[in-house]
């Protein structure tokens, strides 16, 4: 198995000198409803706390409009009557004018909201990673479109992922029960199918899968809690990771997920 290794530490620590020491770079945190924004705006403050971002967007629905202060750094979109985001061209363009995507979720269930949503994972020109229950709605709304843009990360559970394989009808599948290296298999195939990227949680190891090349990592490792994989914090150090790392993904995310 030449495409899968194991790692037992950060062995691409080197990557992190390749962070500038003056600000560069634009990054859109985009996701909330109308009930729910306060996760986004965190996480958009932890990245401008750990990297010399210029430019961090929070992109919100419009619905918010009111409710919190209209700041330079807030981003206001067409929302649905359930104060999600709405189809709309302002969200495309918001899509492509960053130079990384980071879409956490907190959204609304509705199917406007969910083909918004995979419209612009499809046509994303920028590094695009979605998580959380970003993931559910771009399973529930044509995903394979989407699958087929090798700008999109998707950081999903193992139940997700299970999910969105479905969706595909793809035909060699990954269970809860899988091995690791079962795991590692599939996602070898998968992305070597599709251009998309992986990110997922399996028997407490983390598997990044791109073009064929799976990695994986104990948790245990890394410092971090299997709660903790999904508090926001990982996705935004793999996005800035990558923002400064554009052409070494894999390497970006093992990076990253380390404390």
């Amino acid at each position: 198995m030449d495409y899968f290794e194991k790692l037992e530490k950060n062995v691409y620590v080197d990557l992190k000198w390749n962070v500038p020491e003056q600000k560069q770079g634009s990054i859109n945190v985009i996701g909330g409803n109308v009930g729910n924004f306060r996760f986004e705006v965190k996480i958009a403050e932890y990245l401008s706390m750990n990297f010399p971002v210029k430019d961090i967007w929070s992109v919100l629905p419009d619905a918010l409009k009111g409710k919190i202060p209209d700041l330079p750094n807030f981003v206001f979109l067409p929302s649905t009557e359930s104060g999600s985001f709405a189809e709309s061209q302002e969200l495309l363009d918001v899509f492509n004018r960053a130079d990384c995507n980071l879409m956490l979720g907190d959204l609304s269930h509705n199917a406007i909201t969910g083909r918004a949503i995979a419209s612009a994972c499809k046509s994303s020109e920028k590094m695009t990673l979605v998580t959380r229950d970003s993931v559910d709605l771009l399973a529930d709304n044509v995903p394979e479109r989407c699958l087929m843009n090798e700008n999109l990360v998707v950081m999903a559970s193992m139940a997700q992922l299970i999910k969105l394989l479905h969706a595909v009808y793809y035909p060699k599948m990954i269970t809860m029960s899988s091995s690791l290296v079962q795991a590692a298999e599939t996602l070898h195939k998968f992305t070597l199918s599709y251009p998309v990227s992986i990110v997922t949680l399996h028997n407490e190891q983390v598997l990044v899968g791109k073009n064929g090349i799976v990695k994986a990592v104990a948790l245990e490792k890394t410092g971090y809690s299997p709660l903790m994989f999904w508090n926001g914090e990982i996705a935004a150090k793999i996005v800035g990771m990558n923002l400064y790392n554009p052409n070494q993904f894999i390497e970006a995310v093992v990076c990253g997920i380390f404390k």
